[in-house]
């Protein structure tokens, strides 16, 4: 379905130029001198790189229907994932190299939406906020009360995290998968 670059959203997926790019964000410009045009940061779903371009607001563009599937991570052989649909059961291998960002908090029983694109995988949608267990942490050394003092703490993917002294191994935080940072205990 092609759709003229004025209706486009944040968020919407598109083909153009011959790539499947997510809209990150977009400005209408309207300079004083000289045609309107839409500047669009994009994310090509291919690639993962992101680009910033400018077009002319007469240009249409291609909408492309990505289908959404609820899944539920069960395992990793080390060069799969493998992800349960929860209404058939069927269970879909995932390769490793496609969640380069999202396998530091992709972790077991772990419920996601796997995105794709006439039947090619294209990503995953993470939860915004997932719950950890800090397996591995220095103790806060006293005397270290400097305003926002922060240390390492791993969490049980391997990841490792900035955390408060205050939090100690065994607790449980919740972690933003937007930045990746430390968001609050569980």
């Amino acid at each position: 379905m092609n759709i003229n670059i004025n209706d486009i959203k944040n968020g919407m997926t598109i083909i153009i130029d011959g790539n499947l790019c997510l809209i990150q964000e977009f400005q209408h410009v309207k300079p004083g001198k000289g045609p309107a045009f839409v500047r669009i940061k994009l994310k090509n779903l291919r690639t993962g790189s992101i680009v910033e371009n400018t077009y002319n607001t007469n240009i249409k563009v291609e909408r492309a229907h990505v289908d959404r599937m609820a899944m539920q991570y069960l395992y990793s052989d080390g060069e799969n994932y493998v992800f349960m649909n929860n209404e058939t059961y069927e269970q879909l291998e995932v390769p490793a190299s496609k969640l380069e960002e999202e396998k530091k908090f992709i972790k077991e029983g772990l419920d996601i939406q796997i995105n794709s694109y006439n039947g090619e995988i294209i990503g995953i949608e993470l939860p915004e906020k997932i719950e950890f267990e800090v397996i591995e942490t220095e103790p806060a050394v006293k005397g270290n009360t400097t305003n926002n003092a922060q240390k390492d703490a791993k969490i049980e993917t391997g990841y490792v995290v900035k955390v408060p002294l205050f939090i100690n191994e065994g607790e449980r935080i919740i972690i933003s998968t937007k930045d990746g940072k430390y968001s609050s205990r569980a």
